[in-house]
């Protein structure tokens, strides 16, 4: 893409604003609009219709959580939101990834891992650190028979689609994909693609909370939870 990557910044605090604009800008990234509350957050999308929003999970009047619903339901052309917080395990987030956000940072951020995180959800890939990711989902995902409707959902996915994201969901890459399963990449690319079609999902960060919250991989363990029953 040659076009520059325009974003835009949602934080309470000046500070935060002040120090991640400054970063970008040096990456020639394009800060394009900022907001000191979701309701700000979700008109200035409106408007200037970003690439990406980096947004704070905790604001007044308008969280960052309802702020990302509203953005995210725009539909397939809506930008790609990443929650920044101060707590790793924070039931916000947990929540803005189950409505589509496509990752999260930490506030005390490196500036080329705010730059690289940037990049990385512009180009449709998720952000996934893939330990925090792990015990948030789950410290946080639902369990019980509220989730028939997700169970029901994964009977559309092939046994190998299954595989692949039970593998996902404990933050293998594609090329870690790849070489667990003996794939080409692109092969990798391929499934992943269609698991977020017949799911409805938006990024590879709700399919992790999809995979924990319908049973498929559980808290703890190395791989699915149809594998553990099998080779206890």
């Amino acid at each position: 893409m040659t076009e520059a990557l325009r974003v835009l910044l949602a934080d309470d605090q000046t500070l935060v604003r002040t120090g991640f604009r400054l970063i970008l800008r040096a990456d020639g990234i394009d800060v394009v609009a900022e907001a000191t509350n979701g309701a700000e957050a979700v008109e200035a999308v409106r408007r200037t219709r970003p690439d990406v929003v980096l947004m704070d999970v905790r604001m007044p009047e308008m969280d960052g959580l309802e702020a990302t619903r509203r953005i995210l339901a725009g539909g397939s052309d809506a930008p790609r939101v990443i929650i920044l917080t101060t707590f790793d395990l924070d039931r916000y987030v947990y929540a803005a990834l189950s409505a589509g956000a496509s990752g999260f940072l930490l506030k005390d951020v490196t500036p080329e891992q705010l730059t690289a995180a940037v990049r990385t959800v512009r180009t449709g890939d998720a952000l996934l650190a893939p330990t925090i990711t792990r015990r948030l989902v789950e410290r946080f995902a639902r369990q019980g028979g509220d989730n028939a409707a997700l169970h029901r959902d994964l009977a559309s996915l092939t046994p190998r689609e299954l595989e692949v994201l039970g593998l996902l969901a404990r933050g293998l890459s594609n090329t870690e994909l790849a070489a667990r399963l003996h794939l080409a990449e692109t092969t990798v690319k391929t499934h992943v693609a269609r698991i977020l079609a017949k799911l409805g999902l938006r990024d590879r960060a709700q399919a992790v909370v999809v995979a924990y919250e319908t049973g498929l991989v559980s808290a703890g363990g190395p791989g699915t939870a149809r594998q553990q029953d099998e080779h206890p």
